[in-house]
């Protein structure tokens, strides 16, 4: 069992995101730039996430890719969930037919640990982790803007937003 790189990918992606979305929609070839990762590899999982409603695409000049939920109401769980990514640890992927067309006798530690996983990505938000990376920042002596916190929708979304309410 293993987290592949669509799912490792797909989170550290949105961590960036989060971290640099404050000032406005971020270009993916930016992100892949900081992050090592393959332009067409995020633009994949990026249209995955749009999708899933977890970013916004801003076109244009000056365009790119925001956050659609705030921080703390988007968890791990549903990043990866939205990219596809399936966390078991199973043999059989749930159908019970791992030893020769039947459950096995460890299927349930296998269960077991596959809900696990899950509830501790699901109890982890987005927020949480850009909060970790900081303290982390803040502790090797890094500067962090202090009101760099985005914690919700970018702000031309939530204009956009309350502009259409109103029409």
């Amino acid at each position: 069992m293993r987290l592949t790189t669509k799912g490792r990918f797909a989170v550290t992606a949105m961590m960036d995101l989060a971290l640099r979305g404050e000032e406005g929609p971020v270009a993916l070839a930016s992100v892949a730039e900081r992050q090592s990762i393959s332009l067409s590899y995020l633009e994949q999982l990026f249209g995955k996430l749009r999708r899933h409603k977890i970013v916004d695409s801003v076109r244009g000049p000056g365009g790119g890719y925001c956050i659609a939920r705030p921080l703390d109401k988007l968890a791990v769980a549903d990043i990866i969930r939205a990219v596809d990514e399936q966390l078991d640890a199973t043999q059989c992927g749930g159908e019970e037919n791992c030893h020769e067309a039947h459950r096995c006798m460890t299927h349930d530690l296998w269960s077991t640990l596959n809900a696990t996983m899950y509830e501790y990505l699901a109890s982890v938000t987005l927020a949480d982790l850009v909060d970790r990376e900081k303290q982390k920042a803040l502790a090797r002596g890094e500067v962090v803007i202090a009101d760099q916190r985005p914690l919700g929708p970018h702000p031309r979304r939530a204009v956009r937003e309350k502009t259409a309410a109103l029409a």
